[in-house]
């Protein structure tokens, strides 16, 4: 919401966001009494301050880590600190759970402002407007807590006094609180961002396609046809009036990742970290290492390339590889910061019917050479950027030859993502100056990074937090929410033509001929007979990789088990049933002490 802050001062969303540490239960209230909705500022002020907790999530570590860990999609880097949210080894209720009192805050400010801003002398329309906004942000919330946590406590009146009972209500009733607030949110919003709500808030369309995914997860979960129905609808609805909402594709999906397009037609909804002091996020030039509201996203898949790009690395005896010489690489803006939390899932399977073979590679990204989204999505060739001088006599250099790399010429890493006779010093027999890496070589300290987000605007700030914002529903997710509910409603040939417009898309580049991408295109096409649960998984996979959707994609598809033993080595062991909801915090579970005890979920 980029223009909010604008309207508000620092100290109003310091108060909003500061949450319930006097408040010993479940039921966060802000430091707000009722009065203070009595007016536009009020109510604006807490709309606001919900908006900023949304940043202080998504784009943030731990919270990245519970929406893609444990998945068929990422598997741990070297510094993932062997966390359980990866393998649900010892996963329990004291490590779990970073936006459960946040959610509940939230909630309880929107309730105020549901409550008692009915009444705020404001034009008709914008108190709806306002209204609209605060029943999409309630929606919101509770729809990432149902989908993760199951049976939560459901309320809908602002709470003023503090209460050490609480008790969970039936997954039913938070559904149908949430169709109803999307639904009467979708009436009064607005068609296109506007004032004060610019940027990339809530609008007409993105509370439709919330309520459509609300319908497909309820769909999913009880089994009930006319809720694929209803989802698919909505998705039709919206892509039939894309005009009036100002939403498309882009024609190269690329272009949705360009930071100057990070507001544009594709986007839908996003959360904003931007770049100013006066919140106090971060101090520029900081190098701040983490922290709320702070985006770090573009570097959690970052291996260390400015340490394991040694020259003269080698393959050892094993097959392994082993860095070894110079680093071929200095850390800079433009392939940011070196987290290694977290990396695509190319282990191989070391046997069953899929030995041999790995998710990345082989079941997602399989058509590299006419599907443009793995180029798009990751980074393989890093270009020098520090000059580097190598004796032909210096140890472990195999070439045979002395050489300086030429920054800005010269490939100082390549991570091709077929084997090279060679690697990692030769390609064939040809002296490659940097270090060649294939697949059979990377390991959890390299392999090849995700560039959807990367920030190179940070400058001589390069270690700063990023001030992109985070983007959580592209225009492309109605296309796959539309397919995804016409399959379940078993309409197989409406899923494929839905598809078909996301593949296609991803067939074009811009270095192509006309007939190039129009044969691609075709290449890409696929039939209703082609249409399978799986099929439409692996395609959100190559359309949504890393964009904080898996482990809910996994978990509504009632997937999560099947996959991630078939698929993800390190958990395949560990993953139970019980996993597809999360542990409760422990931290809610001890601040209920009256009544009946806080309930955990089953098998924690």
């Amino acid at each position: 919401m980029k223009s909010i802050k604008n309207i508000i001062t620092a100290a109003l969303i310091a108060s909003l966001s500061t949450g319930c540490e006097k408040v010993l239960e479940e039921h966060p209230q802000s430091q707000i009494v009722p009065t203070y909705f009595n007016s536009p500022a009020g109510v604006l002020g807490g709309i606001a301050g919900v908006y900023n907790d949304i940043r202080g999530q998504w784009g943030t570590e731990g919270f990245t880590v519970e929406m893609q860990a444990g998945t068929d999609e990422f598997i741990q880097g070297v510094n993932g600190g062997g966390g359980p949210a990866y393998t649900y080894n010892g996963l329990n209720s004291s490590n779990f759970g970073s936006a459960w009192g946040v959610a509940f805050q939230d909630i309880n400010t929107l309730n105020g402002v549901l409550q008692y801003g009915a009444t705020i002398d404001l034009p008709e329309a914008t108190r709806k407007q306002y209204l609209a906004q605060a029943k999409f942000l309630r929606a919101f919330w509770y729809f990432y807590l149902v989908q993760t946590w199951g049976d939560v406590p459901l309320h809908t009146e602002f709470i003023t006094v503090p209460s050490q009972a609480a008790s969970r209500q039936p997954a039913a009733d938070v559904y149908a609180l949430i169709i109803q607030d999307l639904t009467e949110a979708a009436a009064d919003l607005p068609n296109q961002p506007t004032a004060p709500f610019l940027g990339k808030a809530a609008t007409k369309p993105v509370a439709q396609l919330l309520l459509a995914k609300a319908y497909l997860t309820r769909g999913w979960l009880n089994n009930t046809a006319s809720d694929f129905t209803q989802a698919a609808a909505i998705c039709d609805d919206i892509i039939a009036k894309k005009a009036d909402y100002g939403l498309d594709l882009w024609q190269d999906y690329g272009d949705a990742f360009v930071p100057a397009n990070d507001y544009g037609k594709e986007t839908m909804f996003v959360s904003d970290h931007v770049l100013d002091p006066k919140y106090g996020y971060y101090q520029v030039g900081g190098q701040a290492g983490g922290g709320a509201a702070q985006n770090l996203s573009p570097w959690f898949t970052n291996w260390n390339y400015p340490n394991n790009s040694g020259i003269n690395s080698i393959k050892n005896a094993a097959g392994a590889f082993v860095n070894n010489g110079t680093s071929g690489m200095i850390r800079d803006s433009y392939y940011g910061r070196p987290y290694v939390r977290m990396r695509p899932n190319s282990d191989k399977i070391a046997n069953g019917p899929r030995a041999g073979k790995n998710y990345f590679l082989d079941q997602a990204f399989t058509n590299r050479k006419v599907d443009s989204r793995y180029a798009n999505s990751f980074y393989t060739v890093y270009i020098s950027n520090t000059a580097v001088k190598n004796e032909a006599n210096t140890a472990n250099n195999l070439r045979g030859i002395s050489y300086t790399t030429v920054p800005g010429v010269d490939t100082a890493v390549w991570l091709p993502d077929y084997e090279v006779p060679g690697a990692p010093q030769f390609v064939g027999t040809r002296p490659f100056k940097g270090i060649v890496v294939p697949p059979s070589l990377w390991n959890n300290g390299i392999f090849p990074a995700l560039k959807k987000f990367m920030d190179p605007s940070r400058g001589a700030n390069f270690n700063d937090p990023s001030t992109r914002p985070a983007v959580l529903y592209r225009f492309s997710d109605v296309y796959m929410t539309g397919a995804e509910a016409y399959f379940k409603a078993g309409n197989n040939a409406k899923a494929a033509a839905l598809i078909n417009v996301v593949r296609q898309r991803a067939a074009f580049r811009k270095a192509n001929t006309t007939a190039e991408n129009a044969a691609a295109a075709t290449a890409m096409t696929i039939t209703a007979a082609q249409v399978t649960l799986d099929f439409i998984l692996d395609e959100r996979s190559r359309e949504f990789f890393g964009e904080w959707q898996r482990w809910h994609d996994l978990v509504r598809t009632r997937s999560l088990v099947r996959r991630v033993q078939e698929w993800n080595q390190e958990a395949a062991q560990y993953v139970k049933d019980f996993n597809m909801l999360r542990p409760i915090p422990q931290s809610q579970i001890d601040r209920v002490v009256e009544g009946p005890k806080f309930p955990q979920n089953s098998g924690y």
